[in-house]
Parts: C-alpha cells; structure tokens; sequence
C-alpha cells in the first residue's frame, strides 16, 4: 500500500513552492481579467438597461464566478493592482506628463505657481529628479502590493487561519458596505497621525532622518510624491494605516478595493498642488493641509483629514473646521449668485415697449444739423420772433405746397400779403 502512497514534498521542495507561490499568483493576471466572468462583471452592470433588481442579479452571479473559477488569492492581488493602477499611478503620471509638457498652463491652476512644477526653475536637474522620484513612489507601491501577498500567504498556507481579508461568494449590503468605510477612514487617521508625528517627526526615532531626507526633501508636492519615501517609513506612514484597518475589521473585498480607490483618489489630489480640485469642500482643505506640512519641514498637520490635528492643536494654518466653513459660505455664496441669475428676468422682442432716449441721445440729437432733422422727418421749431419772420414763413410754406401739390390749387387766385 505503502508503494502507491505518493511521496511527501521535501522541506527545500516546500521552501521553494513558498517563495516560487506570489509569482505564480501574478504572472500572468490577464487571465482572470479576460474570463468571461470578469468581462461580464464590469460589462452587464454597465450596458444593460434591465432593473435594479436583475442588474444585482446579474452582479451577484458573476461574481459568485469571478470567485469559484479563480484562485482568491489571485483576485484579491489582481484587484488591488488594478485599483491602484487606475486610481493612483495613471491619474499621477498624467499630471506629471501635463505639468512637464504644457508648463505655462499648468502654472495658472497650481496653487504656488512655477515652485509647485515637478522641475521647477532649475529643469535639467529637478526634471531627471521628478522621474526618479516616480519610480520610487511606484516601486512602493508594488512593495505595498507584495506585503499583502505575504501577509496573505502566512496566513492562508503556513498558519492555515482563515484569511486576512473576507473572500466569499456573497455580496455585502450597502449600510454594510458604509459603515465599514467609516470605521476602516476614521481608524486610518488614527493610525496615521500616531505614527506620523511620534515615529516620523520624533527625534529620538531612527526613522526620522528616513522620512526627512526622502520625503521632505521635496517642498512643494505633486502626485508622485504621496508614496516617495524610503522603503521603511513608507510602510509605516503609509501601507500599514491603510491595510491594518481592513485587517482588523476584515473588510469583503468588495469593500477593501472600494476603500482603497478612495485611499488612492485622495492621494492622487491631495498631492497634486492644484488649486482646482474635484471636491473643494474635502480635497482642498486635504490638499492645503499637505502642502503646509511638506513646506513648513513637519511642523504640524500629520494625520490625513485634520480632524486629530485640530483636536490636539497641531493644525498649521487653518483648521479642518475653519476649511469646511469656508468652503461652506463660498459655496452657499455662489448658489445665491446663481439663483439671482436665473431668478432676472429677460426682455423679448414681442411687445416691447419704445425706449426712451436718454440725456446723451438727446444731446446728440440737439447738436445735429437741421437739414438732417427734416430729412428724418422731422420738423425744425425753432423761437420765432417778430410778425415779418412770421409771415415770410408762412409764405415760403405755402410756395412750398403749391409747388409739390398743383392739382389742389382753386381758380382764384389768393391774394397776396401787403
């Protein structure tokens, strides 16, 4: 019997599945992107004209395949680089290209003008330097992305628990899916005021010299520079409050690739240094909040929102509430302006009334000549003084007449004036 039995893997076999696992997790993802289960998660939701009710229907079964025909573990890995692929890296990498290629338009919507261009007064050394600083937001990301497998694998094969994130066939609910982001934003600002300000910014810390050198030494930020930092501080300031938060709460993965596209799009705007924004109510009050803290070298403003900021007193500038009330009055100032817009009334061409002229109307015409008066039609009535004018008139209108008028002439002659 014992013949048959197949033989145990090796420890250096095991070791090697191990290592060889994460790659052969993501070597080739367009496979699952290109089944017919994932083609029809994002194509039927979206072109079809059916009812909400069939339209969940159809949400539900193709996810119920996306699952029970591909790996979790490879959909939970080629989500999350998808997510952050389309929310983060593509959207920074075309502000970089449009602030390096159109830079005299890009200085009219960024908030500090020719400082905030990635290469800045000096181009042939701060521009090599942007791309750089590119790579390495990017590489951490990836590195961001690896953890995560890891954390994955340690859990899944070698401890054998259940997984760090909830991967099933189910479909959260709305209330669900919103109270998980709450909990999963609020818990991330915690995570990221504590850790930024007493292990970034302490300066008994070793990872200070980190943070300070890599990161800070870019003054004014645009989007790549969300992740440039070195490898260590970046997984403390930015991978582990994002991801312990939906560890802890064991986020669906619905909900977690939904929570980090909003991680993502705040990075991506936040660090932008532009002054139009999306969202000015949130994004703007993020953004100058970010900006304060990279130009004043980490003097305050070390969580992500500012909430904690203005509760402990560490806010530079204005505050989180000072933002969102101004904000506020701009926007309810620009409502009313709009409202009063619309609420005039406009004049159409039926039934209108003559206008009167006005006092430079009539001086105009007052100075014109009088021949041109009579031309329009118009009848010159002048101060007339003395009986003789007045009769010379009278008879140079009546030679008039009779000259224009024969046939109204009588028989009798008239009689002329002594």
């Amino acid at each position: 019997m014992d013949f048959f039995r197949p033989a145990q893997p090796s420890l250096l076999d095991r070791a090697w599945l191990m290592v060889r696992y994460p790659y052969d997790i993501v070597r080739n993802p367009l496979d699952a992107f290109l089944s017919i289960p994932a083609l029809s998660f994002l194509i039927i939701p979206t072109f079809s004209s059916y009812s909400t009710s069939l339209n969940l229907l159809f949400f539900y079964l193709t996810w119920s395949t996306l699952i029970l025909s591909n790996s979790p573990l490879k959909v939970e890995i080629f989500g999350t680089i998808a997510i952050r692929v389309l929310f983060y890296i593509l959207p920074s990498v075309v502000f970089l290209t449009f602030d390096s290629a159109v830079p005299k338009i890009a200085v009219g919507i960024k908030e500090h003008g020719e400082d905030a261009l990635p290469q800045g007064d000096k181009p042939e050394g701060r521009k090599s330097r942007c791309w750089k600083i590119s790579l390495v937001s990017a590489s951490n990301v990836l590195l961001g992305i690896a953890l995560q497998v890891g954390i994955e694998v340690l859990f899944t094969q070698i401890l054998h628990v259940r997984s760090a994130l909830k991967i099933t066939t189910s479909i959260p609910l709305p209330w669900s899916i919103a109270f998980d982001l709450v909990k999963g934003l609020l818990l991330r600002e915690l995570l990221t005021y504590v850790l930024h300000r007493y292990v970034l910014h302490n300066s008994s810390s070793p990872l200070t010299d980190y943070h300070v050198n890599w990161q800070h030494s870019v003054s004014t930020p645009y989007s790549m520079v969300a992740n440039y930092d070195h490898p260590i501080a970046y997984v403390v300031h930015v991978f582990l409050p994002a991801y312990l938060p939906a560890m802890l709460f064991r986020f669906h993965l619905l909900t977690y690739h939904l929570y980090l596209a909003i991680v993502s799009l705040e990075e991506t705007f936040a660090y932008s240094g532009y002054n139009v924004l999306p969202s000015g109510l949130i994004l703007g009050g993020i953004a100058r909040r970010q900006e304060r803290h990279l130009m004043k070298n980490g003097a305050g403003n070390f969580g992500c929102f500012g909430a904690l900021d203005f509760a402990l007193g560490t806010s530079l500038g204005q505050d989180v509430v000072e933002d969102v009330t101004q904000e506020v009055q701009e926007a309810i100032h620009n409502e009313r302006g709009k409202s009063k817009e619309n609420a005039s009334p406009k004049k159409t061409s039926r039934g209108r009334k003559p206008r009167k002229p006005h006092a430079e109307d009539r001086d105009e015409h007052e100075d014109e000549d009088p021949t041109k008066r009579l031309s329009r039609g118009r009848r010159l009535k002048e101060p007339r003084v003395g009986n003789e004018d007045v009769e010379e008139e009278e008879e140079a209108h009546q030679r008039n007449e009779e000259a224009e008028s024969p046939k109204r002439r009588t028989g009798r002659p008239r009689k002329e004036r002594s």
